[in-house]
């Protein structure tokens, strides 16, 4: 009788002591996570100020407001206009710079280190050199163009329609380029070289090899590369308040910055929390489906 008893004793210690190993992780997810999520979701519903919060419940009145502003919903397909180019420039040039550095992997060390200044640059540094490259007056773009065209009119990057989102979209696939390249570069060199070897013996070219054996098989990394970075170009604000704060207009006014716009400039936080919740479902529209796509090559791979 007293082994057993010994042996359940010995369980519930190992449970209790599993659940207090557990608890500050539980809880840091509850205080970053769960409580701020929570929150907005109340606020949205809530006639809100930074100064009054939950001054009053207003129900559905402000997700009705934001179908009706003519400016949220806009901010919503801008924001959609951003991520998806910047994440597939960013991709596609990550997996080209990064076949390259597999086919000379001796130098790539050192262009590895190189590859990664623009990613450790800091966003708004970026967008300060970015916004003084790009400049009508004494930019190096337009100056390099006047050094052709003399007396030609500087072309407006960052104060004309569609430059500056194009504009844009350029600067953070160049930020963010070295990211990709680092994880398809990684995802490259787990590739089996008994593959490569058969397919050499066969006489594939090199396009035959990429197309039926590389691309194939580095595909669910190039999913997952593409996931992360959708998720960093949906959250994209600084670049937007640095070099355009939001135009010309409302032309490169994304989600995140009319969220930050309605709420710390206007100070209509329950306004700022349905936008949120709005930005929050539109992501997560874009981002299951290729999480799915993810988890079945995955499975198939």
């Amino acid at each position: 009788m007293s082994q057993p008893v010994t042996s359940r004793r010995r369980a519930r210690r190992a449970s209790w002591t599993g659940r207090a190993l557990l608890a500050p992780a539980i809880l840091a997810i509850v205080i970053i996570a769960i409580y701020p999520l929570a929150y907005i979701v109340a606020a949205s519903f809530s006639d809100s100020s930074l100064g009054r919060p939950f001054a009053d419940w207003v129900g559905f009145d402000n997700f009705a407001a934001l179908l009706g502003d003519g400016v949220t919903l806009p901010s919503l397909g801008r924001s959609l206009l951003f991520a998806i180019p910047s994440a597939l420039i960013a991709l596609v040039a990550g997996l080209v710079v990064a076949l390259s550095l597999d086919a000379a992997v001796k130098g790539g060390r050192i262009i590895r280190v190189l590859l990664l200044l623009p990613l450790m640059t800091p966003p708004v540094m970026a967008g300060v050199i970015w916004k003084l490259m790009l400049a009508p007056t004494g930019g190096l773009l337009n100056n390099i163009g006047q050094s052709f065209s003399p007396g030609a009119e500087p072309f407006l990057f960052l104060g004309s329609s569609p430059a500056a989102m194009v504009s844009l979209i350029v600067v953070d696939a160049w930020q963010w380029t070295p990211f990709c390249v680092l994880l398809v570069f990684a995802a490259l060199q787990t590739l089996p070289t008994e593959v490569y070897e058969a397919s050499q013996v066969d006489g594939a070219g090199v396009w035959q090899t990429f197309w039926r054996i590389t691309f194939p098989l580095v595909l669910p990394s190039l999913v997952t590369v593409l996931l992360l970075k959708l998720v960093v170009s949906f959250k994209v604000f600084d670049l937007v308040f640095i070099m355009t704060g939001g135009g010309p207009g409302f032309d490169t006014t994304v989600s995140s910055f009319e969220i930050y716009r309605t709420g710390l400039q206007t100070f209509d936080v329950g306004a700022a929390a349905a936008q949120t919740i709005a930005f929050l479902v539109l992501v997560t529209i874009v981002i299951l489906p290729l999480n799915a796509v993810r988890q079945r090559l995955h499975r198939e791979s």
